[in-house]
């Protein structure tokens, strides 16, 4: 793992599942240990959510002595109404990142904030 992020409050627009999800897409052979820390959860509640992925189809894994493998199921379609058709690849190509991508910072863009009647402010 890169490096865990710090801690948050509030809400967030990504679920725990969709975080997971990413975090095992990213890397196959990750530790229920590093998920968790990564995600900022616990690590029951990462063998939750994964169980949960599995029974829906998902996501599988396979045992190699102490260690899972995953297989993240690409062309599986989200569950809810209103992503109707969305794949998972889809998803998690918003979600996952590589890794030279991660490490580096996005330039500053400078601002363009539009008011109601569409002029732009500063």
């Amino acid at each position: 793992m890169v490096g865990v992020p710090g801690s948050h409050t509030g809400w967030t627009f990504i679920t725990n599942h969709a975080r997971v999800l990413a975090v095992i897409a990213d890397n196959p052979n990750v530790r229920v240990r590093d998920i968790a820390a990564h995600c900022r959860l616990t690590e029951r509640a990462v063998q939750r959510i994964i169980s949960d992925l599995e029974q829906d189809g998902y996501l599988s894994h396979t045992r190699d002595g102490r260690a899972n493998t995953y297989r993240v199921e690409p062309d599986k379609v989200l569950r809810h109404p209103a992503e109707a058709g969305l794949s998972v690849a889809a998803l998690l190509s918003l979600l996952v990142q590589d890794e030279t991508d991660r490490n580096t910072k996005p330039e500053a863009q400078p601002s363009r904030l539009v008011d109601t009647n569409g002029t732009r402010q500063r």
